[in-house]
């Protein structure tokens, strides 16, 4: 647990320093120097190359979280893992290419009602699949290599540092919309470049060929997972990015524009779990294998009570604040605001069931994860047709709290049936209290004239009463034990 919570941290805080690059520029810059059909076509280039760099990784991924343990060997340059790893990204991207190009009809058709202006960016997808898919091959293999942090660094900071300055040169003059977006995906690539020269520098850049450490058993797996891991790393990207293709299908990329806006603010949520997932995977798989139960019941109820205390947080100051974030954004976003609202509570319902996904794919039952991702896809495109006519974006919204929350009871209960594991108890519904006591502490506070003086009061005095509140109760021995460290450092 030591490990996961020292990457955790370190990961979260370069996590929080790019989010505030990114506020400036998704949540202030982009709405204030872009249209907002120009701000629903980066997202879609975005989306449609995540989607695609992720089908062409040929499940890679998953057998490198799964699998890496039973090739680790620092001295044997970890029995050719990573040549596997190039390899099948390479082919995977080649299949990729062809698939691409034989969609590209579909894909211009319900990709977008603005389809003229998607259409003349289409081809920019390719750069973009092709660096996001190894950037991910990399991050991947650096992550069982416990060094989840370099990754974040530099898609997390480097990357939204990129943008800003791709952004600051657009406002200025010196280049139109069509040589920002070359930029923004230069931005978007330089990263894997950066992640492969780290590599070189560790000396981790091991390529030369061995299958002799494969056997017949260890074949079979890594195919299995392989496929398997195709399937659950598409449903990932298709859960998250799903609504907004419908949105630019269904209503144009205006709405995608504003719905990818205030989603920004929404992921706040999320970041912390990011890190603890990319490092508790490599933990769990290690645990699995040594068929240590004890060791993933702790992660998985640490994981659940520790992010269910920092979304309820996010949550509250999120909500509590809502009425300035929709002051920052133009008058034209005001239509996002319960967007937001059920984007936060999917991800508040996300992060209170912790690390349960992955404790299930890094298990023998990693079937089961992808057989429920693709039930979630099939309730997600359900919902979406069934809101989205009706309540617009906000039913895009409504469609993913209601499929994210039906989605995680499946896993509760899954761990539960199979493992005994049940990581909820009382300190929850003590979480829930203080959130509730945090947020109407300011909800009568008149909005102030000054934004930035408002938001300061608001933050601070949510911040200070559900802190205390979460000491006082002691909801987190983590958290507890962080503060008697602090006590000791400074008093």
């Amino acid at each position: 647990m030591g490990v996961i919570i020292k990457q955790t941290i370190k990961g979260t805080i370069y996590t929080y320093l790019g989010v505030l690059i990114g506020f400036v520029t998704a949540g202030f810059l982009f709405p204030l120097f872009f249209k907002s059909e120009e701000i629903g076509l980066i997202n879609i280039l975005v989306t449609y190359s995540a989607i695609f760099a992720q089908f062409a990784s040929l499940g890679i991924h998953s057998v490198t979280t799964r699998l890496f343990t039973y090739f680790r060997n620092e001295k044997n340059g970890h029995n050719g893992f990573l040549f596997i790893a190039i390899i099948t990204s390479l082919i995977g991207f080649l299949i990729s290419l062809v698939v691409f190009y034989l969609l590209k009809p579909l894909l211009l058709e319900t990709g977008s009602k603005d389809s003229l202006l998607f259409s003349e960016y289409f081809y920019y997808n390719i750069p973009l699949i092709f660096f996001t898919l190894f950037f991910n091959t990399f991050d991947n293999y650096y992550k069982v290599l416990y060094n989840s942090v370099i990754g974040t660094i530099l898609k997390e900071l480097v990357q939204r540092f990129l943008i800003l300055l791709s952004i600051i040169i657009f406002y200025v003059g010196l280049i139109d919309f069509q040589l920002f977006v070359i930029l923004y995906i230069i931005a978007s690539s330089l990263p894997t470049l950066f992640i492969l020269i780290s590599l070189i520098y560790d000396k981790q850049f091991h390529i030369k060929p061995s299958f002799t450490h494969i056997n017949k058993e260890l074949a079979l797996s890594i195919v299995s997972v392989g496929f398997f891991g195709i399937i659950t790393g598409f449903s990932s990207l298709a859960i998250l990015r799903i609504d907004s293709v419908m949105i630019a299908s269904m209503i144009g990329l205006s709405a995608t524009g504003v719905y990818t806006t205030v989603y920004f603010f929404a992921t706040l949520i999320l970041l912390p779990s990011r890190q603890l997932q990319k490092i508790s995977s490599t933990v769990l798989a290690d645990a699995w294998k040594e068929n240590n139960l004890e060791n993933i019941k702790e992660v998985y109820y640490k994981s659940c009570i520790n992010q269910f205390i920092i979304a309820a947080l996010f949550f509250v100051g999120l909500w509590g604040n809502i009425d300035n974030i929709f002051r920052i954004l133009p008058p034209e976003f005001i239509i996002g605001k319960y967007v937001l609202f059920y984007l936060a509570l999917a991800n508040v319902i996300d992060m209170a069931t912790g690390v349960n996904g992955t404790v299930i794919s890094n298990s023998k039952h990693y079937r089961f994860h992808t057989y429920i991702m693709l039930v979630l896809i099939f309730l997600i495109i359900i919902t979406n047709y069934i809101f989205i006519p009706i309540l617009g974006i906000t039913g895009a919204a409504m469609a993913s709290a209601l499929s994210v929350l039906i989605f995680n009871i499946a896993r509760y209960l899954f761990l539960y049936i199979k493992f005994k594991m049940q990581p909820f108890n009382y300190k929850f519904i003590y979480v829930i209290i203080i959130s509730l006591i945090s947020y109407y502490s300011v909800y009568f506070i008149p909005l102030f004239d000054n934004l930035v003086l408002d938001i300061f009061v608001r933050s601070s005095i949510i911040t200070i009463i559900f802190g205390l509140l979460t000491i006082n109760f002691k909801v987190s021995d983590e958290i507890n034990e962080k503060v008697k460290g602090l006590n000791k450092l400074f008093f």
